[in-house]
This record gives C-alpha cells, structure tokens and sequence, in this order.
C-alpha cells in the first residue's frame, strides 16, 4: 500500500499491498478494516451523490433545459474517467489515486501537483458540501436567520464526520454504507415518483442565458461537475480494498453508473415538477419537488432530512480521501511527514489539517457575504479536480502508447486508448466551462503548491551531514 522512496518502473506489479491498514505502530488494529465490493462502491457513490444532487439543480436551472444537456455529456465523460481508474488501479492498486499514477509515470513534482490540487478539491468541497446542508437543515430547524448560527451548524455538519474518521476506518466504512442505503429510498422517491407529476409547462426555456449554446453546455457542466466528484473515490482508497486489482474498478464503473441514473431521473423530475422561475430562486429545490408533488410541507421535510443524511455521507467520506493522497504523498517525502501518521487505519493529520481548512473557508463565506459563495466554491473544484484528473489520464494514455501493457490484446489496447482520449477531452473541456475567475482562483492555490514543493524537494536533496563530524 505505502508507495516507495523512489519512482517506480512502470512495468512491474507494486511491491506490496499489506493484509489490513496499519496504525501508527504498523500493527492493524482492530478498529482498521479492509473494504470489499458492496463497502467500495458505497464509497464510490456515496462521494459521488452528496450534496450535488440535492442542490445543483437549482444552479444550473439559470441555463434553462439545456443544462440537461450537459448532463448527458458529463455522465459520458464520467463513465471515461471512471474506466481509465478502474485500468489504473488494476496496473497499480496503492493507495493515493490519481497522485501515484501520476508520479509513476512522469515523476515527483508531477506526481506533487496531481496530490496538491486533489487535496484543495477535496477540502474545498467539504466547505460547499456545509453551506450547502445548512439550506436543507434550515427546513426543518430555523438556522439561516442569524448568519452565526448558520456558520455554526455548518462547522457541526463538518466535524462530526472528522470525528467518524479519528475512529478509525471500521466506522468510516459502516457510516458510509448506512447513510448510502438511507438516502437512496427518499432519492429514488422523487427520481421515479417525479416524473408521474411531470409537467412540461415547468420547464422553461431550453437556452435561458445569453451566448452561444455550446457555452452554456460548457459553463452549466462545469458547475454540474461537482455532483460527480467522487469518481475516483475507490481508486485513491485502493491500499484499504480487498483485491484492489479487481475490485477498484468494478466498484468505480458500479458506483459511477448508479449515481448517473440516479442524477439524470432526479435532476429531470425537479425540472418538471418546480416551476422555472421558482427553481432558480430555490435554496431546497428537492425539497421544493416533493412539496409540489404532494402537497403541504411534510414532503420537503422528509426530502431535507435525507438530503442531510446524504452530505454528512459524503463528508464522511471526502474527509478520509482528503487525507489518504497527502498520506501517499508524505510517505514519499513530497508532503510534510506528519501526514504520514496513521491512527486506526486513518491518516488522523490530514483529517485534522482537512477540517480545520474547509472550517476556515466556511467561516469565511458567512463573514463575506455574498449570497455566490456556494457556486464560486463549486467552479473552483472544478478546476482543481481537472487537474488530478488530466494528469492520471495522461498517465493511462502513455502506459498506452510506451507499450509497457497489452502488447498482445490489440482489441482491448484500442478500447482503452479511445476511452482515455475522451476522458482526456472531457477534462479539458471542462477547465475552459470553469470559467476565468475560477481557473485563475484554481491556478494561485496551484502556484503556492509549487512553492511548498520546492521546500520540500530541498529537504530531499539536502546533503546528510557525515558521521561523527
């Protein structure tokens, strides 16, 4: 699992993946346990459908219907990206992701910016995912008339997940199943249920926003992107799953799927059960659906409850991916060594330097102001998502074409290449969607990444000073 001092050949299978997750001692502890499918792919679309699915809709609703456009061409897109880790993580299956596969095949600061801009994303989406689940909490408790009590719910919402994850990997694995399996049933609900109150006449316009069709594709796909985050979740854990060769990208692909069809029913239900003008101004559209579809508030008040369920779900679980890549990326010396500890299978520094940031964040979106937070937030992952992104499936493309793997199976080396080159065009699509504002937010977080790993790449190459001397 742990990934070596040195930058590997890309031929030979990883050295080793150990029994069970190890805790500071380097002993599996009790608390510390391995995932299999079922717990993988809870992962996977646990990540993937949190708070995204619940308020997103709303977002893109200024778009118009065109956004479900976008939809379409994301899923696509996501199902590329979801086969390339699957591919990876059968060739390499240690823990870190898109930050080994990276490192492997185009070395250290490579493989530096990939675990960077990974580790922005996913703090980053911890502070969204917050501000998002105090609109739904404020259905059923009145928190957003004072913007303190807000930001306090909020910073709950963020640190009862981080607590989950100090007790080790047994819990984060039980509540990550719990909280998939409960959301799915209210989920499903307005996915199905919606669309036998579907009214054509809520639509709205096709092309509501100026400019060209394609841009709004592109701009409405960016903001869409965040909902699939999460695609790579079973691919950076792969150190803690067993048979990670197989069951990384059986799980990607399963999860991936899921999550798509679950996305496309429930965004199109509450297109055509809210009216367009309605949606745009919504702070629960989910909420708003069910209560057009049946009537009175109990409706949305059961939708807030599940919606709550699902984004602490996904905190649950974007909190023990924003430490494992520092964790892989430590071991090697490219992040600093303290977030290389291990408590109970579980990176406990990079839990704990993750909550503290995404708090700092959300502390500063309710002292800002501005009522945009949520969606400057959303495009600014999107950006630094691509990267990690980009940068594993360019690996993929030159394990491809170095001819380092399927030399025999032509068939199966051209289905990977074209799957590779539209995950590759997606990604890179979806950084011109991100828009300016969040590629040059996205790229002064990168650039002060690079200036951390030229501190670290000097403590590397620092001369040891001779013994006795």
């Amino acid at each position: 699992m742990h990934v070596t001092g040195t930058v590997p050949p890309p031929a030979p299978a990883p050295q080793e993946t150990p029994a069970a997750p190890a805790d500071t001692t380097g002993h599996p502890g009790r608390h510390a346990r391995r995932f299999g499918l079922p717990v993988a792919t809870a992962l996977v679309m646990g990540n993937i459908i949190g708070g995204g699915i619940f308020l997103l809709p709303a977002s893109v609703a200024p778009y118009g219907t065109i956004s479900l456009l976008a939809f379409g061409v994301l899923t696509v897109g996501a199902i590329a990206l979801a086969l390339v880790f699957g591919r990876l993580a059968e060739r390499d299956p240690r823990t870190g992701g898109p930050y080994v596969y990276a490192r492997e095949a185009f070395g250290d600061f490579a493989g530096f910016l990939a675990a960077w801009a990974y580790w922005i994303t996913t703090w980053v989406s911890n502070a969204a995912l917050a501000v998002a689940a105090v609109g739904y909490l404020d259905v059923l408790i009145p928190v957003n008339d004072h913007r303190w009590t807000a930001c306090l719910a909020a910073l709950v919402l963020q640190w009862l997940p981080a607590l989950a994850n100090f007790a080790g990997t047994r819990y984060v694995g039980a509540v990550q199943l719990v909280s998939t399996v409960l959301k799915f049933v209210p989920l499903l609900l307005v996915a199905v249920g919606g669309l036998f109150f579907f009214d054509p006449d809520n639509l709205g316009p096709f092309h509501a926003g100026g400019g060209s069709a394609i841009g709004a594709v592109s701009a409405s796909a960016a903001i869409l992107l965040f909902s699939y985050l999460g695609v790579e979740s079973a691919a950076v854990s792969a150190g803690e799953v067993k048979d990670p060769r197989r069951t990384v990208g059986r799980a990607t692909v399963i999860g991936t799927a899921g999550a798509a069809l679950v996305y496309l029913l429930g965004t199109l239900s509450v297109f055509g059960t809210v009216a367009h003008d309605r949606l745009v101004d919504s702070g629960a559209p989910f909420s708003d659906a069910v209560n057009a579809m049946f009537g009175g508030a109990w409706g949305g008040w059961a939708v807030a409850l599940a919606a709550l369920v699902s984004m602490t779900g996904c905190l649950n679980g974007w909190t023990l991916l924003s430490a494992q890549t520092p964790y892989a990326a430590a071991k090697d010396g490219l992040f600093p060594a303290a977030f290389a500890r291990r408590r109970r299978g579980v990176p406990t520094v990079g839990v704990g330097v993750t909550v503290v940031l995404a708090s700092l964040l959300t502390v500063y979106n309710y002292t800002s102001g501005s009522a945009k937070v949520f969606e400057v937030l959303v495009l600014v992952t999107t950006f630094t998502a691509t990267v990690p992104y980009l940068l594993a499936t360019a690996a993929q493309i030159f394990h491809l074409l170095s001819g380092h793997r399927d030399r025999v199976d032509r068939a199966r080396l051209a289905r990977d290449a074209v799957i590779a080159s539209v995950a590759a065009a997606f990604s890179l699509w979806l950084v011109a969607g991100a828009g300016y504002a969040a590629v040059y937010q996205g790229v002064l977080f990168l650039l002060a990444g690079v200036l951390v790993h030229a501190v670290m790449a000097a403590r590397k190459q620092r001369p040891k000073a001779p013994a006795g001397g």
